[in-house]
């Protein structure tokens, strides 16, 4: 959950109309796909359903502050490659070198830009149903693995593995 005094970043991904035919007629309500995060590697995503578009941008946002997942940020980018898949949706994310900036569609940009990533490289294959993607995209930035870890795990120091990706 976000702390009272930290700056949130929201962006909404999409707002979808959705009517439903009743005997008594059409009856509209709005569903809203928010990312929410603080831009220093805290991300997430929330679905708000209402009769009204405020409402439900306001139900997403409240479950995205609720469902934040902590993101390794190296420099700028990502520790690792990885891949996932969701559905019919599959991502691609790579690491890129300081200058690249953000090399994506708008669905994955949105969730790079509030987690704070500034230089990465994705790629959507498969199914770019914005709802699938960003659960592509969530479950590969839930499986990468922080530098300090992966040092702890080899029983090595961060400097070392650094060494061994410049080279």
């Amino acid at each position: 959950m976000a702390k009272p005094g930290e700056e949130l970043i929201e962006k909404i991904i999409q707002i979808s109309r959705v009517t439903k035919v009743t005997k008594g007629g059409k009856k509209l309500r709005f569903a809203a796909l928010v990312v929410v995060g603080d831009g220093k590697g805290r991300v997430g995503f929330g679905l708000g359903k209402a009769p009204e578009v405020p409402d439900a941008i306001r139900k997403a946002i409240e479950k995205a502050k609720k469902s934040m997942i902590p993101v390794p940020v190296v420099r700028g980018t990502i520790p690792h490659t990885i891949k996932a898949k969701f559905g019919a949706s599959h991502i691609l994310l790579k690491p890129a070198p300081p200058g690249t900036g953000v090399i994506a569609g708008g669905t994955v940009r949105a969730i790079m830009d509030a987690a704070g990533i500034t230089d990465v490289v994705t790629k959507a294959l498969g199914s770019t149903n914005p709802h699938n993607l960003v659960k592509a995209t969530f479950k590969a930035l839930s499986q990468l693995q922080s530098l300090e870890y992966v040092a702890k795990k080899r029983g090595k120091t961060v400097e070392e593995i650094l060494e061994r990706v410049r080279a």
